[in-house]
């Protein structure tokens, strides 16, 4: 025997019952690799070609993990930007690499915006990315712009750095000029002392 439920009830059931927000579909940097496509670690074994139909789908990217799929996008990232087929350590390799990893944490986040973890992670992926990038930028011009190109990066100069001069930056600014002076003339006055007492045991030596 059930009692009717009051409307009153029922209205506070329907209220309180969890709404379901519908996922959305976010694009990948993964959704350009074919299924078809081997693992990084089966794609070079000679024997692949002979096994079975079955066997060689277990072993393509229609069966991987994610960790898997970006394994193989990283070796594709890297293929574009290396010296030579044994370059494995380029700051070209590391700057694709870490542009793997870079938009995997997008990505991640992108669906879990309150992972602060792995957005302290990317966060300093980036800024290494950055200085490496830099680094490029200065030494050799020619390899960075084929490597921005390459990895479809766009690279932002940083913007120069400036400083608000107030009455007590000059204030704190004047003391500590005032202070390295200061040192500066004990440390000569302690440098002519032992200079002198290096010439007196070079004459007694002499003597």
């Amino acid at each position: 025997f059930h009692q009717a439920c009051s409307p009153f009830i029922q209205t506070a059931r329907c209220y309180a019952r969890p709404v379901r927000r519908k996922r959305k579909d976010i694009p990948s940097h993964l959704d350009d690799l074919p299924p078809t496509m081997l693992k990084k670690d089966y794609a070079d074994v000679p024997i692949i070609n002979s096994v079975d139909d079955v066997v060689r789908r277990l072993l393509s990217l229609e069966m991987a993990s994610q960790k898997e799929k970006v394994k193989v996008k990283t070796q594709q990232l890297v293929e574009k930007v290396r010296r030579s087929p044994n370059d494995n350590g380029s700051f070209e390799v590391q700057v694709a690499m870490l542009t793997a990893k870079i938009r995997t944490y997008e990505e991640h986040l992108q669906r879990h915006p309150k992972d602060k973890n792995n957005r302290r992670r990317m966060l300093m992926d980036i800024d290494r990315r950055k200085k490496l990038l830099s680094y490029l930028r200065r030494v050799r011009y020619d390899t960075f712009e084929n490597t921005c190109k390459q990895l479809n990066i766009q690279y932002s100069l940083p913007p120069p750095y400036t400083r608000r001069i107030t009455k007590r930056w000059l204030v704190k600014k004047a003391f500590c000029v005032k202070v390295f002076q200061e040192v500066q003339k004990l440390k000569a006055a302690e440098r002519l002392k032992q200079r002198r007492e290096w010439q007196a045991r070079a004459r007694a030596a002499r003597e």
